[in-house]
């Protein structure tokens, strides 16, 4: 795209100076390049399409950076990156992987927070006011001067969210909450709060009751949210209030969409109204001209297209439909066996159609993974089989409730994993830290499975009966296999697409669960290779036998929670290194606890202390870094551990290991 206002605009002042004809053209233009970005790059389309006007108009009255907007997720703040000196990196290919697809204040001064999880807009809020005024109140002047909180109706379904609001009530002072409705979370609305708000909307605002109201909080309504003229009065009459109001926008997300696509399952009318089908719940729909019709464009959170990772398939989106193929069967004699999913179930592969056969055996509560993480385990205290599902960086939302609801209960909560491990992620969905999170929390057991197999057979087990023999009598995560995994299975199994689906069985108990598994045996050197990383160690293994004929033990962990002692002691007398390998960060992980281990427990004769040597993750974020740059950056390939082996080795024992 070349020409237009667009490219004129720099800054948030180049919009103040737009005349209204102009305004509205920017609009158009804006919303025409976000179709095309979504074509050609993918990302979080739907939510920036419904908050074009919005964000422009927000910029209009307000005095960015002076006036702090914090948007919630961040991830519809595309527009706003166009209308703050960064919108070549929307119309131009060859810039689009300069930005993030969320704010983040190294881009620029008028991002307030990296955000990539929902709910935290107004507690972030508050924190500003509060120093502005406390500053004002002490000087008599601050840097800061309108705060604005803007978050939508899905992200209001947050408990976070709801603390917010009773904290700005409370506290008092300039703070405007901007309430993007557009009737939608990610995949559905869920919960009591839809039906007032459907209630305030169809009055214009008048309804009763007014949830905003009840927390004390001013109140104002706009019934366009896309009129850009109307969003520009209820701002300017906003603008620098002496308390926190709620400006509660109805909006057509997706706004756009349907004029250059249309489909028999979702359409825009002249009313502004749009069908509430599964098109319109997706952020991040392929819009490539192969992609399938809207009606089939599910829900995904911020994920890289396929074809950009270079796999055959999407890992979450493959053993998750897995996973609920083996799920669904049972339903009909499991009354207890319930799904929850705090949103995002798409881009986990709980596809729509697999919502609908469920019927009451699956839960969107909308994205709460604190009350996720409690519901479960209210409903293994009253014996049911609850299976929560969601991304490995949301679960990080829910620490607390790992501890206390579901660890210290020893509630029978089975957790899936999704996005475990290292990936060319942004920064706030990276799921590194995975097992050092869950690993370490006691009472937790996290199984690492290496096969779509393992995987099934892992469930099988965790959701087990608990009166059945060997079943788990507390919590179990299940980290979900990734990409490295997936290709392991397209490669050893004939239709990697019809594993077996397993079935709970007496047999199948804790101590095999947690036992070490030993797929080949070995003398001299060990390979303890964890999870995603155990098709890395089987290639080392079979280099050190094509160069050396040496035959090296290779040991599938299988789990990260306990150490299997036996397995570590039978090492001694015949292995003089032990490797481990983990996609995760080292310090606090699994691979530190197997030199823990042997530093701990020393023998007095030295040739039976093995040398152990961790290779992993460095304690650090990462920001889209592509997986194979990751695997170099830390030694995960082949040459890499050879490389360490060597260094490790040192000329102590007699051997060449030629490269």
């Amino acid at each position: 795209m070349t020409g237009g206002i667009l490219h004129t605009i720099h800054d948030p002042a180049d919009v103040k100076a737009l005349s209204t004809p102009d305004l509205h053209a920017l609009c158009d233009e804006i919303r025409a390049t976000l179709l095309a970005y979504g074509h050609a790059h993918g990302g979080h389309i739907g939510s920036n399409l419904g908050m074009v006007e919005a964000t422009v108009a927000l910029h209009r009255v307000f005095e960015s950076p002076h006036d702090r907007i914090v948007f919630d997720v961040s991830h519809q703040s595309y527009v706003h990156k166009m209308l703050t000196g960064r919108a070549e990196a929307y119309l131009d290919p060859a810039h689009f992987d300069e930005v993030t697809g969320f704010t983040n204040p190294q881009e620029s001064v008028h991002d307030q927070f990296v955000l990539g999880h929902t709910g935290t807009s107004v507690s972030l809020a508050c924190g500003l006011a509060k120093t502005r005024d406390m500053e004002r109140a002490a000087t008599g002047h601050s840097s800061i001067g309108n705060v604005i909180a803007v978050i939508g109706d899905g992200s209001l379904s947050s408990g976070i969210a709801f603390e917010g609001l009773n904290n700005a009530a409370a506290q008092g002072g300039n703070l405007i909450i901007v309430l993007n409705d557009n009737e939608m979370s990610i995949a559905g609305d869920f919960g009591g709060m839809y039906g007032p708000l459907a209630q305030l909307r169809a009055s214009n605002g008048t309804a009763q009751p007014n949830l905003f109201e009840a927390f004390g909080l001013d109140y104002r309504y706009v019934g366009d949210g896309n009129d850009v003229d109307a969003l520009v009065a209820a701002f300017e009459e906003v603008r620098d209030i002496d308390h926190p109001v709620v400006v509660h926008i109805h909006t057509l997300k997706g706004a756009g969409f349907a004029t250059q696509h249309t489909s028999n399952t979702g359409s825009v009318g002249s009313t502004g109204n749009v069908s509430h089908d599964e098109p319109w719940h997706s952020d991040h729909c392929d819009l490539s001209d192969a992609a399938p019709h809207a009606g089939q464009c599910e829900a995904s959170h911020w994920q890289t297209p396929d074809r950009a990772l270079g796999r055959p398939d999407d890992p979450r989106k493959y053993y998750g439909k897995m996973a609920m193929a083996a799920l669904e069967p049972r339903f009909a004699s499991e009354p207890g066996l319930v799904v929850i999913s705090p949103a995002t179930p798409g881009s986990n592969g709980i596809t729509h159609e697999f919502r609908e056969h469920a019927g009451a055996h699956y839960v969107d509560c909308g994205i709460t993974e604190a009350h996720a993480v409690t519901f479960a385990a209210g409903i293994a205290r009253a014996g049911g089989t609850p299976v929560v599902a969601t991304t490995a960086s949301f679960f990080q939302r829910a620490y607390d409730q790992f501890f206390q609801e579901m660890s210290l209960n020893r509630s029978r909560v089975t957790v899936l994993d999704f996005l475990g491990g290292l990936s060319g992620s942004d920064n706030t969905h990276s799921g590194a830290y995975d097992v050092m999170m869950f690993a370490n929390i006691p009472g937790v057991t996290m199984l690492t499975p290496t096969s779509g197999a393992d995987f099934l057979a892992d469930l099988a087990w965790s959701t087990m009966p608990a009166n059945a023999s060997g079943a788990p009598d507390g919590p179990v995560v299940i980290r979900v296999p990734g990409s490295a995994i997936l290709e392991h299975d397209h490669q050893t199994t004939a239709d990697a697409g019809k594993i077996a689906v397993s079935a709970p069985s007496p047999t199948c108990g804790a101590s095999r669960m947690l036992s070490y598994r030993v797929h080949q045996r070995g003398a001299q050197i060990a390979i303890l290779s964890l999870g995603n990383t155990y098709p890395l160690a089987e290639r080392v293994a079979e280099q050190l036998y094509a160069d050396n004929r040496m035959t090296a033990t290779v040991i599938d962990p299988h789990q990260c929670s306990t150490l299997d002692t036996d397995t570590l002691e039978s090492l001694r007398d015949t292995h003089q290194l032990v490797v481990t390998l983990e996609d995760g960060q080292l310090e606090g992980g699994w691979g530190e606890k197997i030199t823990a281990y042997y530093a701990n427990h020393r023998e007095l004769e030295a040739t039976r202390n093995p040398q152990v040597i961790n290779i992993g993750a460095v304690k650090e974020f990462t920001d889209r870094v592509p997986l194979d740059e990751l695997n170099h950056r830390y030694d995960l390939t082949v040459d890499g551990v050879l490389a360490r082996i060597r260094e490790a080795w040192n000329g102590a024992i007699p051997m060449v290991i030629k490269r």
